[in-house]
């Protein structure tokens, strides 16, 4: 693990907020190391404010998509709301679909079948429309490259608007309006949306048309949190006041289909962590195993006992998909070994009975023991259909730009995208890639690396302390949870290690004179025990979360990583 210490960026202003604040300078620092330097900012930052949600109709083509729906509303048109099978996908047409419904009757969804279909907009999701004389589609997290389909679609009689985050291809569809943050032409203060974001920035303009405020959309807020956790989107600006009011509906008063989920987990509180975790795989899973029409009737659902019914087929779902990604991950594993691939730039592995629902998970769990750009391919009808992971700081999908000519499609993100190929190109591609990789990763992003907010003294730990960083969640991308160096520590002496395999690490450390000692805890980190034996010194890379144990709560520090000095 390679270490790194964020520099202060400007002690003075660090010095001027922690006094304004009333805080450690500690605190401070944590702050301006997140872009907020005024007090004002602080204030917008530990105190999250619906009415600090920016007007929709900044975003371009905001004021065509309400005139299109407004009009199809006034004609009564049938309305399809169609979205991705993912959890951002399936989360968007739940929550557009069910405000719709609230001011139009003809509404109907439309999930594409992952393994019939694809990703994004299909030409059988149109003949699906054409057949049941829908005349308006909103795409969501899906179409900002389906050029062909929507031309295809408007020679039919049907119009599209499209609500998309993901970076658009060299030409933008001829939809009656495309609502995309990322597009070059768009000046929305806000890029970082996810698609369920801009879904929502679309129901907050017709909610205004309707003289309806922000408090009355605050119930959706459960399935934007879910998506913005699920996505991996950056957690500032518009996706923090969202996410942190989402979780407060989720925890306070959910739709119907999150208790039927919170009954089958057995929580009691959910953080973003617990979201991503727990809740999302769970509507994931729908879509992986069998349909993600499965997650939407969940989501919309407001029986409550037939949303436990639809909750307990999920969580069968997701029973399924972690035994095929460990079974299928152990497989690829033997492959890259079979191969001797272990010290190559990337990882690529095929087999043509994968799952092609899990094979996202699996790269992301290859990449825990061999940490490269990853993909995973499987057979996909007379295709191969692959999902690509990366690591922090290297950007897959302009990797896979670079070898298009072997590609047949491709989208996603910076570190997740999907493709599909011609069976004789993967050998082909696979060499390419590895090229690319090779001529493009440099060696400093070839190591996993732990970044390092502050060095801290552990006497500065308090629950007052405690308090105020608490007050940073939710955490995500851009706010990660704060992590701390402290040096000069020592085991007790009665530090072990435990676990069934003895692969973690508990110990009680204290720093030099002060004999005060604080419970810690290292995942995986067993194997380094015997650094903290026969009091020698060591330092240690750790957050401060609050442990719970026979009713009782302290502070513990998370150990990530620890080196002997």
């Amino acid at each position: 693990m390679r270490w790194t210490l964020k520099s202060e960026i400007n002690p003075q202003i660090t010095s001027k907020l922690a006094q304004e604040l009333g805080v450690e300078n500690t605190i401070a620092k944590l702050l301006v190391n997140r872009g907020i330097e005024t007090f004002e900012q602080a204030k917008d930052f530990f105190r999250p404010n619906l009415n600090k949600l920016h007007n929709p109709y900044l975003m371009k083509d905001m004021d065509l998509a309400v005139a299109r729906i407004e009009k199809a509303i006034s004609e009564s048109e049938n309305i399809l709301v169609y979205g991705d099978y993912d959890v951002d996908g399936t989360t968007s047409v739940s929550l557009v679909s069910s405000y719709l419904k609230t001011i139009h009757p003809n509404i109907a969804t439309y999930i594409p079948d992952r393994y019939a279909e694809g990703y994004g907009i299909s030409f059988q999701g149109v003949d699906y429309a054409e057949d049941n004389e829908i005349t308006l589609i909103i795409a969501l997290d899906c179409g900002i490259k389906a050029v062909d389909k929507v031309k295809y679609a408007k020679e039919k009689g049907i119009d599209f608007i499209i609500c998309d985050h993901h970076r658009p291809g060299d030409e933008i569809p001829n939809a009656i309006a495309v609502l995309d943050p990322k597009r070059s032409d768009c000046n929305y203060p806000y890029k970082e949306l996810c698609g369920c974001g801009v879904g929502f920035k679309l129901i907050q303009a017709l909610a205004g048309e309707r003289n309806q405020t922000i408090d009355n959309l605050v119930e959706y807020l459960d399935l934007v949190a879910t998506a913005i956790a699920a996505d991996i989107v950056p957690i500032t600006g518009e996706n923090r006041i969202l996410a942190y009011f989402g979780l407060q509906v989720i925890n306070q008063n959910p739709r119907t289909g999150f208790k039927a989920m919170i009954q089958q987990v057995k929580k009691e509180k959910f953080t973003i962590t617990d979201v991503v975790f727990t809740i999302a795989p769970r509507i994931n899973a729908a879509g992986r195993i069998k349909h993600g029409n499965y997650a939407v009737e969940l989501l919309t659902e407001m029986d409550f006992d037939t949303a436990v019914k639809f909750a307990s087929e999920i969580e069968k779902n997701n029973t399924d998909r972690k035994e095929l990604d460990k079974n299928i991950t152990i497989e690829a594993l033997q492959q890259i070994e079979d191969n001797k691939e272990q010290h190559t730039f990337s990882t690529v592995v095929y087999a043509k009975n994968w799952h092609k629902g899990v094979i996202g998970i699996v790269a992301s769990r290859l990449i825990e023991t061999y940490y490269k750009p990853t993909l995973v391919f499987t057979k996909s009808g007379d295709k191969l259909a692959a999902s690509a992971r990366s690591v922090k700081g290297f950007d897959v999908y302009n990797a896979l730009e670079k070898c298009s000519e072997f590609i047949e499609q491709f989208g996603g993100h910076k570190y997740a995208a999907g493709l599909t190929l011609e069976p004789s190109n993967y050998e082909n591609f696979k060499s390419k890639f590895e090229e690319v990789v090779k001529n493009t990763l440099p060696n400093e992003l070839r190591t996993p690396e732990i970044f390092i907010d502050s060095e801290i003294n552990l006497s500065e730990i308090s629950p007052k302390f405690f308090r105020i960083l608490k007050q940073f969640e939710p955490y995500g991308p851009q706010n990660m949870k704060p992590a701390f160096t402290a040096s000069g520590l020592r085991d007790n002496g009665y530090g072990k290690k435990v676990g069934a395999d003895e692969t973690h690490l508990k110990l009680n450390i204290f720093q030099g004179s002060d004999q005060k000692t604080y419970n810690a805890i290292g995942f995986s980190l067993g194997e380094k025990h015997q650094l903290t034996q026969k009091g020698n010194s060591f330092k240690a890379v750790f957050n401060i979360d609050e442990n719970h144990w026979n009713g009782n709560t302290s502070l513990q520090l998370l150990l990530k990583d620890i080196e002997e000095e």
